[in-house]
């Protein structure tokens, strides 16, 4: 499994009320929520994001309320993975849990920057950035783990 497209950066400490501000989660439709991902730090995200397009952050990515809709609009989006130096907890099993590709690496999240492309090799943890020529080494999850995420999440992979 592998992804590859453009960066979008961002900083420490972006909750999940950045990501999704709570004022829309009067709908679970995933779509219509997904019209509003980074919104409050970034406005033309959602009109710029193409699919297998990377987020890149710093510290402790996701934190804050434990909804599932922060990595659910991330994805529906078309954001094929989100790299951080850190995420927080919660936000890291439920990306997981719903089929969201992420990767902790510091050293990625200071040599990257926005608009670069980079190509993301799921299986091994290699992460290129293919404007520089640098690559990153990320450690990947185990197989059990990577199927839950190509199935499209825990669920998915249940019924499978």
């Amino acid at each position: 499994m592998n992804t590859k497209g453009k960066v979008f950066k961002y900083p420490d400490n972006v909750d999940t009320d950045v990501i999704i501000p709570a004022r829309y989660l009067n709908t679970s439709d995933a779509k219509e929520l997904s019209k509003h991902c980074m919104e409050d730090i970034d406005r033309d995200y959602v009109n710029n994001v193409r699919p297998g397009d990377v987020m890149v952050a710093g510290w402790n990515f996701g934190c804050g309320s434990s909804r599932e809709h922060a990595p659910l609009v991330i994805k529906t989006c078309g954001t094929g993975c989100v790299i951080a130096k850190s995420f927080a907890r919660i936000f890291y099993r439920n990306a997981i849990n719903i089929g969201l590709p992420i990767l902790e690496c510091p050293e990625a999240a200071d040599g990257i920057s926005a608009g670069d492309e980079v190509s993301v090799d799921f299986d091994t943890g290699i992460i290129t950035d293919i404007t520089t020529q640098k690559t990153y080494r990320a450690q990947p999850f185990p197989e059990f783990i990577q199927n839950i995420i190509s199935a499209g999440g825990l669920l998915k992979s249940l019924k499978k």
